[in-house]
């Protein structure tokens, strides 16, 4: 019998979903290094990346309208699955009493997907959420750590495209590096066009 996967799990008024395991980063804080869960989920590991199906199968159980804000973030990449990502987001946008559809992104889809992905994204989600995680290309590889060499460049041209959709673009960095990356970070957020949001290292 198949072990039952945590497609979707709840962080006080907000629901997660949690549709890939795959990631082209190695961050330093991610929190997977951690445990197998987030904030008391079960284990956030998936024996198969879940089907269009299988996750619209796993939403029916929720009463969408008792939660704030739907988010796509588990442990892995989202836009790793942009096809089901696009699709399933578009299907629970349908459903009555849906809350805003937020994406939490490290930003290199384009890389991903070998395209422009902001027009698809952009027009389904409400918010895009973007892992800045530092304020020079120096410190963001080392502490992201992308398989890819171009990966600062192409997040801020990400944010920037992001920017120009109808949805609401944040980038963030997380309140452990130094005070002078967060302002350099700032900075570069700025000329994103983007909003910026320095977040607690647990939420």
């Amino acid at each position: 019998m198949e072990k039952k996967m945590t497609i979707s799990y709840i962080i006080g008024n907000k629901l997660y979903m949690n549709i890939t395991n795959k990631c082209p980063c190695n961050c330093t804080f991610c929190i997977r290094n951690n445990g197998d869960g987030a904030y008391g989920s079960d284990s956030l590991w998936l024996e198969h990346d879940p089907s269009f199906d299988e996750i619209m199968d796993d939403i029916k159980k929720y009463n969408l309208s008792d939660y704030r804000e739907i988010i796509f973030c588990g442990f892995g990449e989202p836009t790793c699955r942009l096809d089901v990502l696009a699709d399933t987001a578009k299907a629970i946008k349908n459903i009555e009493g849906c809350p805003p559809l937020r994406l939490n992104t490290n930003g290199l889809s384009d890389l991903i997907n070998n395209k422009s992905t902001s027009g698809i994204l952009g027009e389904i989600f409400d918010t895009i959420s973007i892992s800045l995680n530092a304020g020079t290309e120096d410190e963001y590889m080392k502490v992201t750590r992308p398989k890819y060499s171009n990966a600062f460049e192409a997040m801020q041209k990400f944010a920037s495209d992001c920017v120009k959709t109808s949805a609401r673009v944040v980038m963030t960095v997380v309140d452990v590096i130094p005070e002078e990356q967060i302002k350099s970070a700032e900075e570069i957020c700025r000329k994103t066009g983007a909003e910026f949001r320095v977040r607690t290292y647990d939420c």
